[in-house]
């Protein structure tokens, strides 16, 4: 599957900089780069020692086209596990573009998305789980993101799992071997303590499956609902929390017909925050659309954080009671979504009215939005709200669907040998479904794939990767 041909891109974002790097990798690399190097010291890359630094220029026949570093990293210790070359150009747009396509006449192809990360891959120097860890970590946004990143990079999801892996191969050859003397009716595996690798598989595989919720919100940001009556105070706290106004603030009710969202970082975790339009009986066609939308991204949110103006709830008798009658109705349509209940311009109640509103709404947040009083206690509540413990632990968390559906594939398969052991299934039948177990144990590493898995994984990654 590996291809030969030495392969060309741009290493660094597109555009003008201070600097920009050319990757080349293959078997020529540094023969090619050789040819249009002309070091300052005289030196031959060809006879330089691996992952060593060479200042000089880049030549094409005559002209000199800028002053370089070139980087030389020899096959086995480079990143594609080839001869990898590096040339630290300046970033001006007309000088990249001018040396690659001078390698390119010189019998360089231009890499795919992710070739580099596959040659890697196909070489040996990344199992498949560490290769797609790659590409998280170039899209990490949060700390938390890239903390999981860099773990799964360094191969803690994959050692796990390959531990599995081989103590299930193990038990597997043994029963295999026990069907090449089925008629002498011995058993070479040790059924006691095969129920006891059963078992601990059976609980990390859940482990791992249960991470992912966690896992998943803190690879893509943790969507938050903004939601309450018009005019409370919804887009006066967006704006707060995000520190910038972002929404338009008015007086006049229904002023916000679209969600609004924008992106914090709270804690290291990345939160979505939807300002949506204010939920109440209207004649204006947009203005309804704009609800209609509300309920639509409550349904879409992780967290809904329902708002109601302090000072309002006292200004009617009934105010109260509806108010909580639609805490009520949102706890009761989306009962796994945690709910923050805030009250918003405390600024403008009394001390008895604050008394009272504690009394008859527990655990509700106190806020003034505009007066900026009380952001800091919610966005510690929001940053509680995400079980972290196994983050902080430096526990594997599963962030991949892939690797989540393959998890659950080779759990079924963990289920079916489980129930095997328990009824005295035979040995044949227990092999085929511990052979299921393993195969899908493999897809998650790379050890069993096709080419259609890889093209679709590394379409996604960045030219130069």
């Amino acid at each position: 599957m590996i291809n030969q041909d030495t392969i060309v891109a741009l290493a660094t974002p597109s555009g003008a900089g201070a600097i920009a790097i050319i990757r080349l990798s293959g078997k020529f690399s540094i023969d090619l780069v050789e040819k249009q190097f002309k070091s300052v010291s005289g030196k031959q890359l060809k006879k330089q020692p691996t992952h060593t630094i060479h200042l000089g220029h880049i030549i094409d026949d005559d002209r000199t086209l800028d002053e370089v570093l070139v980087s030389v990293f020899k096959n086995p210790n480079s990143y594609t596990g080839e001869d990898v070359v590096e040339i630290s150009c300046h970033g001006s747009n007309y000088i990249q573009q001018e040396i690659i396509q001078l390698f390119l006449r010189k019998g360089c192809r231009m890499a795919s998305a992710g070739e580099f990360t596959l040659r890697a891959f196909l070489n040996g120097k990344l199992d498949l789980s560490q290769a797609e860890a790659v590409a998280d970590l170039i899209s990490s946004d949060n700390e938390a993101s890239h903390q999981i990143a860099m773990q799964q990079m360094r191969g803690g999801f994959s050692s796990e799992i390959a531990r599995l892996r081989e103590e299930l191969l193990n038990f597997a050859s043994l029963i295999e071997l026990e069907l090449d003397f089925a008629e002498e009716d011995v058993e070479f595996a040790d059924r006691s303590q095969f129920k006891d690798l059963i078992a601990r598989i059976t609980f990390v595989l859940k482990r791992l499956i249960d991470s992912f919720a966690v896992g998943n919100v803190i690879k893509n940001g943790i969507p938050v609902a903004i939601v309450g009556e018009p005019n409370v105070g919804k887009s006066t706290l967006l704006n707060a929390l995000l520190n910038e106004e972002r929404a338009i603030v008015s007086e006049i009710a229904g002023t916000t017909r679209d969600a609004i969202e924008d992106e914090i970082n709270i804690g290291g975790i990345g939160f979505r925050f939807i300002d949506t339009a204010g939920i109440r009986e209207t004649e204006d066609v947009v203005e309804s659309i704009g609800i209609k939308k509300t309920f639509e991204k409550i349904a879409q949110a992780q967290v809904v954080v329902y708002l109601f103006d302090a000072e309002a709830i006292f200004s009617h008798k009934s105010a109260m009671d509806t108010i909580i009658n639609e805490i009520e109705k949102i706890k009761n349509k989306y009962p796994q979504k945690p709910l923050i209940v805030i009250a918003n311009k405390i600024d403008a109640i009394s001390e008895t009215e604050f008394q009272k509103l504690t009394d008859k709404i527990p655990d509700i947040k106190l806020i003034s939005a505009k007066q900026k009083k009380g952001i800091e206690d919610l966005k510690i509540t929001l940053s509680n709200l995400i079980n972290t413990g196994a983050l902080r632990n430096d526990e594997t968390i599963v962030t991949n669907s892939r690797h989540y559906d393959a998890l659950l594939k080779a759990f079924e398969e963990i289920q079916k040998v489980q129930q095997g052991l328990d009824t005295g299934l035979s040995g044949d039948l227990l092999a085929i479904d511990i052979r299921q177990a393993l195969y899908h144990f493999g897809e998650i590493t790379g050890e069993i794939t096709n080419d259609d898995l890889l093209g679709n994984i590394f379409a996604n990654f960045c030219i130069g990767k």
